[in-house]
């Protein structure tokens, strides 16, 4: 007997199915010599940092670093019912070996490895390792089982990538929150990815817009000068050319090829859905997922662009299909199957394809996101294998008088592969935004002499980089680092995370409240910005962690062992707390409320808080308590407009302080008197002083008054 663990109850359903275990039991399925049941996600995660030491609760300076030995795993607290059932299969005296069918990748790996050992288990281990959900994939898949022990290091891999994040983000969210008295999420690829962000948008607010000012020239086509600072400069070009003749010194013609776009990885699919539909790269995944289970779909979480030479044969089956399928009219021809083909550059798993269980009633039935990525994939293979698309480029140098003109223009000899692009791209609502096209010249030659029908100034002025859309930073996330990484030997993976954890990434930015959505810009918060200004570069640094998912991809190689790894990752985090165990910071970058006004001591913000004013420096200790004794006895409260006079001038006058020893109210000037040590306030009141002259003035005005 062989127990089967999947990931997901739907993907076990599909296997069981496959494997002829039909009957339902508590848990699992049952039947043809397996027990086929599941993991539910994560049934094992790393122990929180209190189950090492209690006084972990609370979040001190002097506990840090936190550096886990042994390290502990729980069971998820609403996973416990399900861990116990795959605990008792395990353990049954009938089950010879562990089938391991989570998703066939490091973080499914990880999944099954945790509740095996957390299981105590011993007994041998085959993996399943498929990238479709089709039945003669899970059958082929089935039929060659490999040991276990092939996928050690892929475990090792991913065990060290779950302790290095633990490490950075228990040991510096917590030293970073501390410090400001906010909590500030710290990851070690969050941190960056927000770094790139804020980076453009200051990147755009520093950029200083310049004008400039061309001459365009109608001659049966449009001719363009240089560009000129000045804008009289121009017009007196423009004022010479009307009505001239220029004659054309140089006609340059070059024929141009634009190869086919490579197929679908998961990352490329998440750009082009938030590019073409609006979808951030979560929902894309989910999406993704979701018709990977529906079996419509291969493995989404892939991160190459090619297929291996096995699957060369079924490819133009499935672009016969996808043309058929797609509900607009779809020019394509299948020219070359072997440029997807490349089982060098395929590690885990190969490109994105549908498969062949996609029917005109499948994709008619799927909701509208899932329907959008999965014609996203048919027409990416449409186009990946289809004509190269070729066209001419004709560049004419014109010359009046000493003066330089150009003309550009293009001619499509064959539309290829492009094509299919645009009959597709014309069917979305909303057109993605292109490239100014060039214009189709006329036939010109060398010496030609043309005339100016009409000559014009316009102006024109630089423009500032582009706010970050999901698209363009999940692009700017893959190619992080890529150029420190060109020149260094072995190097597989740049950039920033996996295509797998960039969606989640983003997510929990937005979530945390440092990135806000705005359309489909995504913009810095006041506290995303203040984050990355206050953090060190070794941890906001891409090139880091993209070292850092290098020496991952070691490990999974058994290049690097996990303990040298894990070491340097301590390293880093035990010298980042002793830099900032005793720094003074400014507490205030991250409140959000308004300051009312400079401390008087050190000339820190003063905060409103709950029952008081309060410094936000840290250590000074400068309070205004609202219900102080002083304004206790008078029967008054420290109100905000009172604390910012005080603050501002030191002084506030006040009506209705109450009087104990009269039982009466009178007004009075508070004034703040801080000894530096303690706030204390006094008492001044107003003398009202009357001169003998205005008295006199007075007293004869009153005689006026009463003889008339």
């Amino acid at each position: 007997m062989k127990l089967v663990i999947t990931e997901k109850p739907s993907v076990a359903q599909s296997i069981a199915s496959v494997l002829g275990a039909r009957q339902r039991q508590d848990g699992y399925l049952e039947g043809g010599g397996y027990l086929v049941s599941w993991c539910l996600g994560h049934l094992v995660e790393m122990a929180s940092a209190d189950a090492y030491d209690p006084a972990y609760s609370k979040w001190q300076m002097d506990d840090l670093p936190i550096l886990p030995e042994p390290w502990q795993f729980i069971i998820t607290p609403d996973k416990k019912a399900q861990f116990a059932v795959l605990q008792t299969l395990m353990q049954r005296d009938d089950v010879e070996s562990i089938v391991c069918a989570t998703d066939a990748g490091r973080e499914g790996e990880l999944i099954f490895r945790l509740v095996y050992e957390m299981a105590d288990c011993r007994k041998p281990i085959e993996r399943l390792w498929i990238s479709s959900m089709e039945e003669s994939a899970i059958r082929d898949g089935f039929a060659a089982l490999r040991p276990g022990a092939d996928y050690d290091a892929l475990y090792a891999a991913a065990l060290c990538r779950s302790k290095a994040d633990w490490l950075v983000g228990i040991n510096a969210t917590r030293l970073f929150s501390t410090l400001y008295h906010r909590t500030l999420n710290v990851g070690r690829v969050m941190t960056p990815t927000l770094a790139l962000v804020v980076e453009r948008e200051s990147a755009i607010e520093n950029f200083k817009k310049e004008k400039f000012y061309t001459v365009e020239l109608d001659c049966g086509f449009r001719a363009v000068s240089d560009r000129f600072d000045q804008r009289k400069d121009a017009d007196k070009l423009c004022a010479a050319c009307e009505g001239q003749s220029l004659t054309i010194t140089a006609v340059e013609q070059t024929k141009k090829t634009a190869r086919p776009p490579k197929l679908y990885d998961l990352t490329t699919l998440q750009r082009d859905g938030n590019r073409l539909f609006g979808y951030t790269a979560q929902q894309v995944l989910d999406y993704a997922q979701a018709l990977y289970e529906k079996k419509l779909l291969t493995y989404p979480r892939t991160d190459s662009n090619y297929l291996t030479e096995d699957m060369a044969d079924g490819v133009p089956a499935l672009a016969e299909q996808s043309a058929k399928l797609l509900p607009f009219a779809l020019p394509y021809a299948i020219t070359d199957v072997g440029r997807v083909v490349n089982s060098s550059k395929v590690s885990d798993h190969h490109a994105l394809l549908p498969t062949m269980q996609v029917t005109e009633d499948a994709l008619a039935s799927l909701p509208a996101g899932e329907r959008n990525v999965l014609t996203l994939v048919m027409v990416r293979l449409l186009c990946a294998i289809g004509k190269i698309h070729q066209y001419e480029d004709t560049a004419v140098r014109l010359e009046q008088d000493g003066v330089v003109f150009t003309a550009n223009g293009r001619t499509v000899i064959e539309p290829g592969w492009r094509a299919t692009e645009k009959a597709f791209l014309s069917t979305l609502k909303q057109k993605p935004e292109a490239s100014e096209p060039l214009d189709t010249l006329p036939p010109l030659t060398q010496g030609q002499i043309v005339s100016v029908s009409r000559a014009m100034t316009k102006e024109g002025s630089t423009t500032p980089p582009k706010h970050f859309t999901e698209d363009t930073l999940l692009s700017a996330m893959e190619h992080a680092s890529a150029e420190e990484f060109a020149e260094i030997e072995g190097v597989e993976r740049t950039g920033l995370g996996t295509p797998a954890t960039r969606a989640g990434v983003l997510e929990k930015l937005v979530k945390g409240g440092f990135l806000e959505r705005k359309g489909r810009q995504l913009l810095p918060t006041k506290k995303g910005h203040n984050l990355v200004v206050i953090l060190p570069e070794s941890i906001k640094s891409a090139k880091l962690t993209a070292e850092w998912e290098s020496a991952l991809k070691e490990v999974e190689h058994g290049a690097l062992s996990p303990e040298e790894f894990l070491a340097g990752i301590q390293k880093q985090v035990s010298e980042l707390v002793a830099c900032y165990k005793n720094v003074q910071v400014e507490t205030e970058l991250f409140d959000e409320r308004e300051s009312i006004g400079a401390c008087p001591r050190c000339g820190g913000s003063v905060m409103e808080r709950k029952l008081s004013f309060q410094c936000t420096r840290q250590g000074c200790g400068f309070t205004m308590w609202k219900n102080d004794r002083f304004f206790k006895d008078k029967h008054k409260e420290l109100t905000k407009s009172a604390a910012t006079a005080l603050l501002k001038k030191g002084r506030v006058k006040m009506s209705g302080l109450f009087s104990e020893k009269k039982g009466t109210t009178y007004d009075a000037i508070v004034v703040l008197a801080d000894t530096g040590r303690y706030v204390n306030y006094k008492l001044e009141f107003e003398k009202k002083i009357v001169s003998k002259k205005t008295d006199k003035i007075l007293k004869c005005g009153e005689r006026k008054n009463a003889r008339n």
